[in-house]
């Protein structure tokens, strides 16, 4: 099964001007604890709720002013939506992500994927929470490729 058929489509996301309040206000509202941070729907880099907390609050930077910019991991780890589902477990065990951007091939933002919707689709014999267990604990992931 590919990512596109398990995704959720049209994810809320970020400029990377939007301010760390503003976002931290989307990700209550949203019950969210990772966002996206796009330049129109190109993926820039990912903000978590540890990067507002670490990289900005502890810092003593005013959320009403730090724009997410400066606080964004560049570089955002992400999948496409024409890979297969046991792909983005690989990458999401690799990383020790619960949640991953969805692009497609043109390099634009069209969803996000969860754990929790990788591990509905399973089809081998393990419970769905073994592989959100393993892949937190980092062990190697449940999921067969069929």
């Amino acid at each position: 099964m590919n990512i596109a058929q398990i995704m959720s489509p049209n994810p809320a996301w970020v400029s990377p001007r939007t301010t760390v309040f503003d976002a931290a206000l989307t990700m209550k509202l949203l019950d969210a604890s990772m966002l996206p941070v796009c330049d129109h729907d190109c993926l820039v880099g990912t903000v978590t709720d540890w990067d507002i907390a670490i990289r900005a609050v502890a810092t003593g930077w005013d959320a009403r002013h730090t724009l997410i910019a400066d606080i964004m991991t560049a570089e955002p780890v992400c999948c496409f939506d024409d890979q297969e589902a046991v792909e983005a477990v690989q990458i999401m065990h690799d990383h020790q992500f619960q949640r991953l951007p969805v692009l497609n091939r043109e390099n634009h933002l069209v969803g996000i994927v969860s754990l929790e919707e990788l591990t509905a689709f399973r089809e081998d014999e393990a419970t769905p929470g073994s592989v959100k267990e393993n892949i937190s604990a980092g062990g190697m992931p449940l999921f067969q490729a069929a």
